[in-house]
């Protein structure tokens, strides 16, 4: 194994085969990656037609408000200005949502959070549009908002939406409650640890901000160019509002600046279209950063405790925990975060009695749903740090303890699912616990670069101590709990001249992850063709799902596998010879069916995979001054197959990254419901220097149920990064920390 970031090292356990070149299992060069370096890839925000028109919001300051009259005189004086839109305007469904339609285009009679979005311009020039929104005179009757999701929930609590929603069955503010249990409720052991754990509001922080154009056409529908994460969602959203049918509201994907759940949900999709098709002109729409803030979701906060009962050898008996996310003003995917904080919110670990209550709810706080590790983040760090507390009680090494408690192929999850693929928890451990540590330091003057507080130079080593923690985490695959998840690929293979070459369409969204590269791999591979070429995503094929939930590559992945093979069928018919008529072949693909879990037990086979990472963190914490500097991670996953080994080694850096941002930084301030830091000045963000040289073990055990044996990589690193670092920040001082991220205060002020 090789030290340093960027390297890492796959250990084979299954047959190799033969690598095509350019195919799976090699890491070709991405068709992005040159133009990206350059500074010449274009983004969304970088569209442009020279008869368009800039689109800018008008949005609430108030967490919770009556709107008791708005008036667009003034607005609609200004020069320049060729439109003024309100929720009167929207000719459609003035609601939208992923999971349930509760969330309006524009406000309404009422403003639930801040920064909802109230009226439309549509001007010129960004400027004159952004003037143009200030002069819009909205009064308001403000009212006492609601932010304590724990008193939400509470029976009797003020609502946050006074009205039933359609369709949805919501009791009081609570959007969803999962309730698991299995084995006996009033099993007792030995060694007792209780915890009770806190995570802050994380935001996704996609270095480009939501930005689109959008087109009207000849046929009175609208060509949308947009940066997202499910291009059919977004259509059938937006054709909704704006009471078009399906096939008139066209999306193509725009180049994504980064995504990570944060453009699972529609944003300025609705608005541009509506300014478009009421100007007739083009209308292009860019977030900046502090809207950015305001108009996506964010992970959702959560508070939790735990209590873990073990026998006198650190056997686990039994376990209970109760979970309560703040989903915000309105529901985006919180009802399938709470079940996937649920199912997996025990770890993967052997534990024959659970009971597990979790629930979310509504509030005036900024909408919340998905985020890379989507309810697993919360749940790890709550699990994990109840594992070092029990492993103390029980006088082990926190691996140790861990060991003795791992799942493996074969278990049974709380929800009775048998987990029947490779379940590599001990493996996992025993790579990180035995990756070779950094350097001790020496007794001499050190390089104010490599100590807590870096280049700020505000300590040479005195009061520095090191610690050393560990993590590992438990993620699903794919959509879970019955929903109908495939994906649709075509394929085509032609002569051009003497010479084979494929093409491969999907809707699937290439957001940074590289799956356009993986779709070409696939194809080289399935063909034996070493030009292929991927057709933008677009809404004129059938859905490929969202780019979320790791699965993408197992989605996607083998509905273009399936559809090369439907190909090479249609070949030996042919007797093997192409010929001068292409061979085009559409197929829509599953992955085997999951069940929806029994709404009194929480039992039943909810997901469809699992994948597991395990991490090892050192850091250095300056005791005097609340500084850490995390000196080396070590991780070790299971990715079934390394479809393009670089990729999979990026990933889990990237994943990383984000979960040390949790662990020591990354927070949306929020005071009465408002946020406190929309910009990259006070959400701080982890860089170059934060991040520590990163050892990785990728092992590859195929799950014999999926698409070459593959699975899900992009998450993982995420859940169990948090957790261990925050150990070794415990190690290093003896403090509980039961919250992150962990500030300065926590570590010099512990009360």
């Amino acid at each position: 194994m090789s030290t340093g970031t960027g390297t890492g090292t796959v250990t084979e356990r299954t047959a190799a085969g033969t690598v095509v070149a350019g195919g799976i299992g090699s890491s070709p060069v991405r068709p992005d990656a040159n133009l990206k370096v350059r500074g010449e890839f274009a983004y969304s925000s970088d569209m442009w037609l020279d008869d368009m028109l800039w689109g800018a919001t008008l949005r609430s300051p108030h967490p919770r408000a009556r709107i008791v009259s708005i008036d667009l005189t003034e607005a609609l004086k200004t020069v320049g200005v060729h439109a003024v839109l309100t929720a009167s305007d929207v000719p459609g469904h003035n609601r939208y949502g992923l999971e349930i339609a509760d969330q309006p285009v524009l406000a309404e009679r009422e403003v639930r959070y801040q920064g909802e979005p109230v009226a439309l311009v549509a001007a010129d020039h960004p400027e004159i549009a952004r003037q143009a929104c200030k002069k819009i005179a909205v009064e308001y009757e403000v009212l006492a908002p609601i932010t304590d999701p724990v008193a939400a929930s509470t029976p009797g609590s003020p609502l946050v939406h006074e009205n039933p929603i359609a369709g949805h069955a919501i009791e009081g503010n609570v959007l969803r409650s999962v309730h698991i249990e299995r084995g006996s409720a009033a099993a007792t052991a030995e060694v007792v640890v209780t915890g009770e754990y806190q995570v802050g509001m994380q935001d996704q922080a996609f270095l480009g901000p939501e930005s689109g154009l959008a087109v009207p056409a000849e046929d009175g529908g609208i060509d949308l160019f947009i940066a997202t994460q499910w291009l059919h969602a977004d259509q059938s959203q937006v054709a909704a509002a704006l009471g078009l049918p399906a096939a008139k509201v066209r999306f193509t994907l725009a180049g994504v600046g980064g995504a990570f759940g944060g453009r699972e949900d529609v944003s300025m999709q609705v608005h541009a279209c509506l300014l478009a098709l009421r100007t007739g002109r083009p209308i292009k729409m860019v977030y900046s950063r502090e809207e950015s803030f305001y108009g996506h979701v964010h992970r959702h906060p959560a508070l939790l405790r735990y209590e873990h009962g073990a026998d006198s050898t650190g056997r686990l008996v039994y376990a209970r925990a109760s979970i309560v996310l703040d989903g915000g003003a309105y529901a985006s995917s919180s009802t399938a975060v709470a079940g996937n904080a649920a199912t997996l919110g025990f770890g993967p670990y052997e534990i024959p009695n659970v009971t597990m209550d979790c629930l979310v709810t509504y509030t005036n706080n900024p909408p919340c749903g998905a985020m890379r590790g989507f309810g697993a983040v919360q749940a790890c760090f709550a699990y994990e740090s109840q594992m070092d507390r029990l492993a103390q009680a029980c006088g082990l090494s926190p691996v140790e303890l861990r060991l003795r408690n791992a799942m493996s192929e074969g278990s049974v999850m709380p929800t009775g699912q048998l987990v029947d693929s490779a379940a590599p928890v001990a493996e996992l451990l025993c790579r990180v616990r035995d990756a070779p540590m950094p350097v001790e330091p020496g007794d001499g003057p050190r390089d104010v670069r490599e100590l807590p507080g870096g280049v700020s130079n505000t300590t040479h080593g005195e009061g520095v101590v090191r610690g050393v923690g560990y993590a590992i985490g438990i993620k699903n695959v794919g959509f879970s709990e019955g929903f109908d998840d495939y994906s649709t690929a075509r394929v085509r293979l032609e002569l051009l001249g003497d010479t084979p070459v494929a093409s491969v369409h999907t809707a699937a969204a290439e957001v940074g992850q590289g799956l356009v590269t993986l779709l070409q791999q696939i194809v080289r591979t399935e063909l034996e063709v070493s030009q292929v070429t991927v057709l933008p995503a677009d809404t004129s094929i059938g859905s490929a799902g969202s780019t979320s939930a790791s699965r993408q590559s197992y989605v996607t992945g083998g509905a273009v596998r399936a559809a090369c093979q439907a190909v090479l069928a249609k070949l030996a018919e042919r007797g093997g010879r192409l010929g001068d008529e292409p061979i085009d072949e559409t197929v829509q693909w599953r992955h085997r069916p999951t069940t929806p879990i029994d709404p009194l037990t929480g039992q039943g086979n909810a997901h469809v995979q699992y994948a597991f990472a395990a991490h090892r963190a050192v850091v250095d914490v300056d005791t005097e001054l609340g500084l850490i500097k995390v000196v080396q991670i070590s991780t070790a996953q299971d990715v079934g197959k390394a479809m393009n080994p670089q990729a999979v080694l990026g990933q889990i850096h990237g994943g990383t990254a984000q979960g040390l941002g949790l662990a020591v930084m990354e927070e949306i301030q929020l005071h009465e419901g408002k946020l406190r830091n929309p910009s990259f000045t006070d959400y701080l963000l982890p860089t170059i220097l934060d991040m520590p040289p990163m050892r990785v073990d990728v092992l590859e055990l195929a799950d014999p149920h999926a698409p070459y044996g593959l699975r899900g990589v992009g998450e993982p690193p995420t859940i169990s990064s948090t957790p261990a670092i925050v150990a070794a920040i415990r190690d290093a001082t003896g403090l509980a920390l039961s919250r992150v991220p962990v500030r300065p205060e926590h570590l010099t002020d512990p009360t």
